[in-house]
C-alpha cells in the first residue's frame, strides 16, 4: 500500500451549530444560533465559500451548555433540501437506530439530494442518554463491536439485493431495500464516516469505514493515527485506507496576537461547571478502554473547553498562518479538515474568501493537482441562495 500523500484537494467540513451553546462551552460572546433559519444561511453560505461537507450533531437530552439540540437526520434532510452541492453528513448511534431504518432514511435523502447525503455513525460516549431512554449501555469495546455490525449491515442492505447478517446485534434475513441509495464508480453507496482514538475506533475505521474522523491533534498526534490506520487497512486487504478528517477550532485574525488573545479569552471564561460535568462524562468513555487510547482519555480543562479537543490541531492566527498549517497537515494523508467557530456566519464566509485561496496555493506549490478544486459559486444557479452576512 502506498504512503505518498493523495493528489486530491483537501475538502472542508463545519460543524452544524443545531445544538445550543455554540462549539465553546464558554462565557465568551459567540454570534452563532441553532435555530434552522441562521443554519440555512449558514449552509448557504458555507456551500459558495467553498466547504464540501457538514456535520449535523447528535445529543438527545439537555446536557452541558447543550441545553436544546435538533435531531441530526432530520435536520441535515432540510439543509440539504436548502442547498445544492453542499454534503450533509448525519450523526446517528447504533443503539438508538436500528441500520435497517437507518439505511432506508438515508436511501430517501439521498435520492431527493441528488446523492449528498452521508452518515456518521458515533459509538456512544454519553451513557445518561442511553439510562434516560432505558436502553442498554455496553462497555467500550463492546460498543465498538456493535458499531462494526452496524456499519456491515448498512453497507448489504445498500448493495446487495436480499441482505442478510447474522451477529450477535443485529440479525438480517433477506432484507430487500427498494430503491437503493444512488451510486456511481467511486461511491458505491453513501459514505461512512467513523470516530474515535481508541484501538476499536482505529480497527473499525481501518476495516469498514469510508472516513476516519479524528479529535483534534498536533502533527505528531496525525502522524501515528495516519500510520496505524494505513497498517490495519492493508491487514484487512483494503487498497487504500479510509480517508482521514481532522477536527479543528478556527481563530483567524488580523494578526497573530489577536487570535492568541481570543484563545486565551475563550479559556478564561470557560463554563467551568459544565466543562467538568463533559469532561468527567467522556473521560470514563476514553479511559475505559485498556490501553486508554480513547477519545479524551488525556485532554485537560482547556482542551476540554471545545468539545473535540480543537483547540490541539492550533488553526490559530493570521490567515497565511492557518492556511499554512492546515496543507503541512494535509501532507501528512489529512484529507479534511472539520472546523468550527465562534461566530458563524461571518467566519465562514471569512475563511472561504481569506484562507481557502491560500491553502490552494500552496497545495499547488506542494505538486497537488489544482484541476480537481472546484470553482466554489460555478453551478450554483438559485438566485436567492446568493446571501451576504447582512442579508
Amino acid at each position: 500500500m502506498t504512503t505518498d500523500p493523495t493528489t486530491e484537494p483537501l475538502s472542508f467540513a463545519y460543524w452544524v451549530p443545531n445544538v445550543s451553546g455554540g462549539l465553546v462551552t464558554s462565557t465568551i460572546e459567540q454570534r452563532t444560533d441553532w435555530s434552522f433559519a441562521y443554519n440555512r444561511k449558514l449552509a448557504r453560505l458555507a456551500e459558495r465559500g467553498g466547504f464540501d461537507y457538514a456535520l449535523s450533531q447528535v445529543r438527545y437530552t439537555a446536557s452541558y451548555g447543550a441545553e436544546f439540540q435538533h435531531e441530526s437526520t432530520s435536520f441535515s434532510l432540510a439543509l440539504l433540501i436548502a442547498t445544492e452541492r453542499l454534503k450533509l453528513i448525519a450523526a446517528v448511534h447504533p443503539g438508538l437506530w436500528h441500520p435497517g431504518v437507518l439505511a432506508k432514511w438515508v436511501a430517501t435523502a439521498d435520492h431527493l439530494s441528488g446523492g449528498r447525503v452521508a452518515v456518521n455513525v458515533v459509538s456512544g460516549w454519553f451513557k445518561d442518554e442511553f439510562r434516560q431512554l432505558g436502553e442498554p449501555w455496553l462497555e467500550h469495546d463492546e460498543r465498538y463491536r456493535r458499531t462494526a455490525e452496524f456499519i456491515t449491515a448498512l453497507k448489504l442492505i445498500w448493495t446487495e439485493d436480499e441482505a442478510n447478517l447474522a451477529g450477535d446485534f443485529y440479525r438480517i434475513r433477506d432484507f430487500s431495500l427498494k430503491p437503493k441509495p444512488l451510486s456511481w464508480p467511486g461511491r458505491p453507496h453513501p459514505e461512512i464516516f467513523q470516530g474515535g482514538n481508541s484501538s476499536a475506533a482505529r480497527r473499525n475505521g481501518g476495516q469498514l469505514s469510508d472516513w476516519y474522523f479524528s479529535n483534534g491533534k498536533d502533527f505528531d498526534g496525525v502522524r501515528e493515527q495516519v500510520a496505524d490506520l494505513k497498517q490495519i487497512a492493508d491487514d484487512a486487504g483494503r487498497t487504500t485506507p479510509p480517508r482521514f478528517g481532522l477536527n479543528g477550532f478556527v481563530i483567524v485574525r488580523d494578526t497573530e496576537r489577536e487570535a492568541r488573545e481570543t484563545l486565551r479569552e475563550i479559556i478564561a471564561k470557560a463554563h467551568v461547571e459544565a466543562v467538568e460535568g463533559f469532561g468527567a462524562a467522556v473521560k470514563q468513555a476514553g479511559q475505559s478502554t485498556g490501553d486508554k487510547k480513547g477519545m479524551w482519555a488525556d485532554s485537560s480543562f482547556e482542551d476540554l473547553v471545545q468539545y473535540n479537543d480543537g483547540f490541539r490541531t492550533q488553526l490559530i492566527g493570521t490567515a497565511e498562518q492557518v492556511a499554512e498549517r492546515i496543507v503541512e497537515y494535509r501532507k501528512l494523508g489529512v484529507d479534511l479538515i472539520l472546523t468550527g467557530f465562534l461566530h458563524y456566519h461571518e467566519e465562514i464566509e471569512h475563511f472561504g474568501k481569506e484562507v481557502m485561496p491560500i491553502v490552494r496555493e500552496l497545495e499547488v506549490k506542494a505538486g497537488l493537482d489544482p484541476a480537481a478544486v472546484p470553482d466554489p459559486g460555478a453551478g450554483l444557479t438559485a438566485p436567492d441562495l446568493v446571501l451576504s452576512v447582512a442579508g
